[in-house]
């Protein structure tokens, strides 16, 4: 088990609770009793988004090697499983110990650990390191003992958290429904594309998170429909078994060499989920028209069938034929690789980019004409 989650048999036993039996080892930093050595401070931090009374083995240890074991919080989630485990915790009353204090009762070689509340003691890390600055005060060791710490994605937690409190709290946002964010949904979508075409990294990761944000949300608004309600949860390990169940080369014994090894792996097992009676399920009519006639003909490639495209027509005259010409280019854009959506999108921002140089350039005000 990773040091980050372990915990161990309580003072009662080996009952599975948590925290572990007192040892009676002492941590070899400083001679306790010798009035010469300077001690030992230790900042213990933990997360509140680990459970409380899962801490790390070495944050077991010093606990119980401690001479003593303060906290200024006497609500703080971790003291009932500190005392479960047989670790006297001294409650300091006001804003806790000053590291003037601190200091002086580390003297003789003791171990002091301090249990700080979960935003931290600014007051107290402050004092320590004037003290520290001063050269006028012979410090004792001072250490940062992580007890817990967060994994990858913990702020994802906070994030339901905010959006918990909002959707409950917020007279706008206790109202929405699933229609009402639908726009929203399409517009943070646009403003993230953008961003990627920008190479704007600032503007991606703030997308990336207002795109994220339409995921919670909507989540949370189902969390609450009467007939079929879902979470963020069942969001999360609905992708999380689509994404195992696809990549059989890393989650079971198949191999894939390649890119298009894996996209094979990838199509067969979505047609095995998906059992469709048509390659065009699925494929979302509302998107935009590019990137539908590129989807339909991504389909109609994959699935080896030969479909004639419509007849173009006379596409110089008034119209007519104009789609049937324009569906042509996406299929033959499709056919080399080339998303017809994206490159269309491109050389429009060229088109654009050659517009404002124009504009620049030309003689008069630079008002834009109507």
């Amino acid at each position: 088990m990773n040091d980050a989650s372990a915990s161990a048999p309580s003072a009662g036993g080996s009952d599975g609770t948590r925290g572990p039996r007192a040892t009676g080892e002492t941590h070899p930093a400083g001679a306790a009793g010798d009035p010469a050595a300077p001690g030992r401070i230790v900042l213990l931090t933990t997360s509140h988004r680990v459970a409380p009374g899962l801490l790390s083995w070495a944050a077991w240890q010093t606990l119980h090697a401690a001479d003593r074991v303060l906290c200024a919080d006497a609500g703080h989630p971790q003291l009932p499983y500190l005392r479960e485990a047989g670790i006297e915790v001294e409650l300091v009353g006001g804003t806790g110990p000053t590291a003037e204090e601190l200091v002086d009762d580390c003297a003789g070689g003791r171990t002091v650990v301090v249990v700080p509340p979960g935003e931290g003691d600014r007051r107290l890390t402050d004092g320590l390191a004037r003290l520290a600055g001063s050269g006028r005060v012979r410090m004792p060791d001072l250490e940062l003992l992580p007890g817990s710490y967060d994994l990858p994605g913990a702020r994802l937690l906070d994030l339901v958290q905010v959006m918990d409190a909002i959707r409950v709290g917020c007279p706008w946002s206790s109202k929405q429904t699933h229609e009402d964010l639908a726009k929203y949904g399409i517009e943070e979508t646009y403003e993230l594309v953008e961003a990627i075409e920008d190479g704007d990294r600032e503007a991606l990761r703030e997308e990336l998170g207002d795109v994220l944000l339409q995921v919670v949300f909507h989540a949370r608004i189902a969390q609450d429909d009467p007939e079929e309600p879902f979470t963020v949860d069942d969001v999360a390990g609905t992708i999380v078994e689509k994404l195992i169940h696809r990549h059989p080369h890393i989650f079971g014994d198949e191999t894939a060499e390649t890119a298009e090894d894996v996209i094979g792996h990838w199509l067969r097992r979505k047609a095995v989920e998906k059992n469709r009676a048509s390659v065009t399920e699925g494929i979302p009519l509302g998107q935009p028209a590019l990137a539908l006639a590129g989807k339909l003909a991504s389909r109609v490639r994959t699935a080896g069938l030969d479909v004639p495209l419509p007849a173009a027509g006379d596409a110089a005259g008034d119209g007519e034929g104009m789609g049937e010409a324009l569906l042509a280019l996406a299929v033959r854009a499709e056919a080399a690789g080339v998303d017809p959506e994206s490159a269309l999108r491109a050389a429009a921002r060229v088109y654009r980019d050659a517009v404002r140089a124009a504009e620049e350039s030309r003689d008069g005000t630079g008002e834009a004409s109507d």
